[in-house]
């Protein structure tokens, strides 16, 4: 049996081997391997002024839409005008916790411009964040994941302070309310459009 905690401290983050998909439709498997906490990599070409411009005020966006409560988004204090550890260009990071993945993306995706986007979750494992679960958002540039390890043991929580994430205390819906809403929208599916 999966706990709260297991859910919303160390969550496994395995996903799913290919040869095994028994626990694809599983609630308990799913819901204690939800990502909480997503990194945004926005990268520029270090030799073109034009796409650091961007990149700066692309990120002072950000900052303007956290202080005024449209999101959650801490950008790391530096940006990395050369490349750095497995990011082959200039980048600097977002974190964004799950509580405002859908507002960033919907962000970024608007309005990252010439600009790449690379965004993967945060678990234990950096590596396959980095590689298999990652989404780009405009060109993808080639990640260097050797230097990246492969398994923590841990989640490692940014800004735990903050209370959101994996550090939320915020409750999580039950297994009965989940089944209730379920119901419910299956219902209501079945009504307008006579699916399954």
């Amino acid at each position: 049996m999966v706990t709260r905690s297991d859910i919303t401290r160390n969550p496994t983050s395995q996903g799913l081997s290919p040869d095994d998909d028994s626990k694809l439709s599983d609630p308990e498997f799913v819901l204690a391997n939800k990502v909480k906490e997503w990194h945004f990599h926005i990268y520029f070409h270090t030799n073109s002024p034009v796409q650091r411009t961007a990149a700066l005020k692309l990120r002072d966006a950000v900052l303007a839409l956290r202080r005024s409560g449209v999101f959650v988004a801490v950008p790391l204090g530096r940006v990395n005008v050369a490349p750095i550890g497995p990011h082959p260009a200039g980048s600097y990071e977002i974190w964004v916790p799950h509580e405002s993945f859908a507002e960033v993306f919907s962000f970024m995706a608007l309005n990252h411009g010439e600009l790449s986007v690379l965004v993967h979750p945060l678990t234990r494992h950096e590596r396959e964040d980095h590689s298999s679960r990652k989404a780009w958002i405009g060109q993808p540039w080639p990640i260097l994941l050797d230097l990246l390890p492969e398994d923590l043991e841990t989640v490692p929580l940014q800004y735990p302070a903050l209370g959101f994430g994996y550090s939320s205390d915020a409750p999580e819906l039950d297994r009965e309310e989940r089944e209730r809403r379920a119901r419910e929208l299956e219902k209501k599916i079945k009504e307008e459009i006579g699916a399954e």
